[in-house]
């Protein structure tokens, strides 16, 4: 028995050695251009959905969730804070969304899709402390209030029942992106009629490619 002891002992050793090696070289690959392996992603998946599931436990939604005023006003964040990453309804895809790793859950689509549990504490959860190694931000950090955080929730479970149509219809109905959070940038003075600020000229480019 102190035999065999001895000799997992000495296995597990030289493995993390040979992982910290490994590791050392720079033989892990973090571009998000390409996939973990299948082993190391059901591993990240199942240690974050148990950490999720119990941080999320005792998140009690309000009880007026529901509420048409909740879920218009969660509409205008939605679309200014999410709709690039999680899409509408009718988006197939997004410029921003394509390059992520790993790929952000289509919102749109009926919850048991693109997530497992579906529960509003759940949601609240992670839209409030965001998720380690992914782009999901804290969005609590950023300053927005649990109040505006149930709005979204409540938005996000009435998403994937909506149309195109309906989504659009949602938004103009809004406030828009409107929460406390941080405080809007003061508005910039545009300098007097010939004032050319030292010489450098200004000029406003598109987004293009």
């Amino acid at each position: 028995m102190k035999e065999f002891l001895l000799g997992a002992a000495s296995v597990i050793g030289l493995g993390a050695v040979a992982g910290f090696g490994f590791v050392q070289a720079g033989g892990l690959d973090f571009a998000a251009d390409t996939a973990h392996s299948d082993g190391l992603t059901k591993l990240i998946i199942w240690a974050r959905e148990q950490s999720i599931t119990k941080q999320a436990n005792d998140v009690v939604p309000p009880a007026d969730l529901a509420a048409a005023e909740r879920i218009r006003r969660g509409a205008g964040n939605y679309e200014a804070m999410c709709v690039g990453c999680h899409l509408s309804p009718g988006a197939e895809d997004s410029e921003i969304r394509k390059g992520l790793y790993p790929v952000p859950p289509n919102l749109s689509l009926p919850a048991s899709a693109t997530d497992a549990s579906g529960s509003d504490g759940r949601r609240f959860w992670i839209i409030k402390h965001g998720i380690k190694g992914s782009a999901m931000p804290a969005w609590a950090k950023g300053g927005m209030d649990d109040e505006a955080i149930w709005d979204l929730t409540a938005f996000i479970k009435v998403l994937p029942k909506l149309s195109a149509n309906e989504y659009q219809a949602s938004v103009a109905a809004s406030e828009g992106h409107s929460h406390a959070g941080m405080a809007p940038e003061p508005s910039v003075q545009e300098p007097a009629p010939g004032h050319n600020h030292e010489g450098h000229a200004h000029s406003h480019h598109k987004h293009s490619h």
